[in-house]
């Protein structure tokens, strides 16, 4: 017998946190974890044109810690210690790091802001980037109204967006795909 996908118990606007306490789906830990998941799909995406063994491994990862993010975030924090939640590890933000520098030696030196676009990774890659920033603004802003979210998961948001700006470069680059330079105006 197969597992139904409906159970009916969100009718009304509830939903259940890890732990069973009961929020509206407007909370912002739901607004907040619903974010990530937005862009654990968006990262998909990304994946599905990475033409780079290396880069897409590497965005698997990603996706498994923004699994990881959104247990987190999902979670009741007054129960959670008594929960098995995976959590974040600072060598999951060096691995950023050590990505975002391994792009960063074959790019040109960056000499002008850019604008998404010129190839569908290169702007899709620029949208997960800003779901991304957007994910990180709604962690702080639980933490903000005093909201339990870890640290770390900030941190991680943050360096999660620096790589996909970089990446989306580095599909640029990948692709020989000029970069479009912002010209403003004056």
């Amino acid at each position: 017998m197969s597992l139904k996908i409906y159970t009916k118990t969100g009718d009304l606007g509830k939903t259940s946190l890890i732990g069973g306490t009961k929020v509206p789906k407007s909370h912002i830990r739901i607004d907040t974890y619903g974010t990530v998941d937005e862009l654990n799909s968006w990262i998909g995406v990304i994946g599905d044109y990475a033409t780079e063994a290396h880069s897409k491994l590497i965005l698997k990862e990603i996706q498994d810690r923004l699994f990881t993010v959104g247990s987190s975030l999902a979670c009741d924090p007054d129960k959670e210690p008594l929960m098995k939640i995976p959590d974040l590890k600072e060598t999951d933000i060096n691995l950023l790091e050590r990505e975002i520098d391994h792009m960063n030696d074959v790019l040109a030196p960056m000499k002008f802001f850019v604008l998404p676009g010129g190839h569908l990774a290169v702007s899709q890659t620029h949208i997960a980037r800003c779901v991304c920033r957007r994910a990180e603004r709604c962690c702080v802003n639980m933490q903000e109204q005093d909201l339990f979210v870890d640290p770390l998961v900030i941190k991680y948001l943050n360096r999660l967006s620096d790589y996909l700006f970089v990446l989306s470069r580095y599909f640029s680059h990948q692709l020989s795909i000029p970069e479009i330079p912002w010209k403003p105006r004056v």
